[in-house]
């Protein structure tokens, strides 16, 4: 039963809900960050400045979210100096990222720090009820790993929530192309996963989740507003503006990947022609290999041009040319502070990043030309890490254990 409000009861629940907001989403600066400094704790001093609380009311929360196992301390100088971060006590997530061909998986702690993860190959078209079946018994396997007890073929009861990523646009929960990620479409993602995982979850797209974990743990991190790109057997964009992760009236912007650049072009899966995709995508560059490079991987390939192959070269030179084409538009219209380049392609390096800034400086506004094109840094593992943060945002702590945050949107 929730407190009444402006009671004792729900005064004490919001200034701990407080707290902990700035414990799991920390500010862009941080007034004693240090080499040595543990990116996801805060003194009590400090917390008194981040959440405008007073110091005695700090130092209570602390002593009372500390005593339900939510968070812990380590000693510093005096009490109010010590050390406090979210504690192993409050539980954990799920992340799940699933591509067109592979499937991967991460316990996480209720920040969104993995404990454990794994990946695996999967056929692709496979239906919705198996590959969601084949995550979860990767989450069991993980749980055993990691001594987590759960019932026989059930999910920890430790787990609050999971964030689950898909390859294609996501309204309300759905997909609606089955071009774009067959075996999914039409189908309620949200409710499916939860009836066969058995908890709350969150759906989201791919690229969005890898825009949130470059935002909040890698290369763009510090930025406001930041552009990601994922470029695999698809490409598509997540958008970062002040800080939040921007979806669109219903959940489908970032589709660069069927951004046209020649209406005469190569017919794209999505069925219009010369999408950005057509032309960036692995399998386009396997393609245009496959005369000299019968059968080759995306690895074979970069490593002959990393060995000298002219051909290999040109072919990553004229996909990076393409992506800086349809980059400039996206910098163009909304002047990201980086560009930041994932998914398969981003192995390329340099061999696709040179060029792609180049078209960039060829197209955009001279204003915007110069915008930072960079490589992941956090690679393949993006979207995992990305959905592990999202499961983490939507739950919410409080003084007696955890619950899905109130009012999130669905597959927000």
């Amino acid at each position: 039963m929730s407190s009444a409000p402006g009671s004792t009861a729900a005064l004490r629940t919001a200034n701990q809900r407080r707290v902990l907001a700035v414990l799991r989403g920390r500010p862009l600066e941080h007034p004693e960050e240090g080499p040595d400094r543990d990116a996801d704790s805060f003194t009590q001093a400090e917390l008194a400045r981040a959440t405008g609380l007073a110091p005695a009311t700090i130092s209570n929360i602390v002593r009372d979210l500390g005593a339900a196992g939510l968070l812990e301390s380590d000693p510093g100088s005096g009490r109010r100096g010590s050390s406090v971060r979210i504690g192993p006590g409050a539980g954990h997530v799920l992340g799940i990222d699933f591509g067109h061909s592979h499937v991967a998986v991460t316990l996480a702690d209720t920040m969104g720090r993995p404990l454990g993860e794994t990946r695996r190959k999967m056929a692709a078209g496979l239906d919705h009820a198996s590959a969601l079946d084949q995550a979860r018994r990767m989450a069991l396997e993980l749980a055993d790993e990691l001594g987590l007890p759960h019932p026989e073929g059930r999910l920890p009861g430790s787990l609050h929530h999971v964030g689950l990523g898909l390859p294609a646009p996501v309204t309300d929960d759905t997909i609606s192309s089955s071009e774009i990620f067959p075996g999914w479409e039409g189908v309620d993602a949200r409710r499916a996963a939860e009836q066969h995982l058995g908890v709350p979850v969150s759906i989201e797209n791919d690229a969005n989740l890898g825009a949130l974990a470059e935002h909040r743990r890698g290369v763009a991190r510090g930025h406001r507003s930041s552009v990601f790109i994922k470029i695999s057997s698809g490409a598509g964009a997540g958008i970062i503006i002040d800080g939040q992760v921007f979806r669109g009236a219903r959940g489908t912007a970032g589709e660069i990947g069927h951004l046209t650049l020649d209406e005469q072009g190569p017919v794209c899966r999505c069925g219009s022609r010369g999408c950005l995709e057509a032309y960036t995508s692995v399998e386009t560059v396997q393609a245009l290999m496959a005369a000299q490079l019968p059968e080759a991987t995306l690895d074979d390939i970069i490593e002959a041009a990393t060995s000298g192959s002219v051909a290999a070269r040109r072919v990553f030179e004229d996909s990076g040319l393409h992506l800086g084409w349809g980059l400039a538009s996206v910098v163009n219209l909304i002047n990201p502070d980086v560009v930041v380049v994932g998914g398969d392609m981003a192995r390329a390096g340099e061999l696709l990043l040179e060029s792609a800034r180049l078209g960039l400086r060829r197209h955009a506004l001279s204003a915007v030309a110069q915008t930072p094109v960079l490589a992941s840094e956090l690679g393949e593992r993006a979207s995992l890490l990305g959905a592990a943060l999202l499961a983490a945002d939507r739950t919410e702590l409080v003084g007696g254990g955890a619950v899905t945050a109130p009012g999130s949107p669905r597959g927000a």
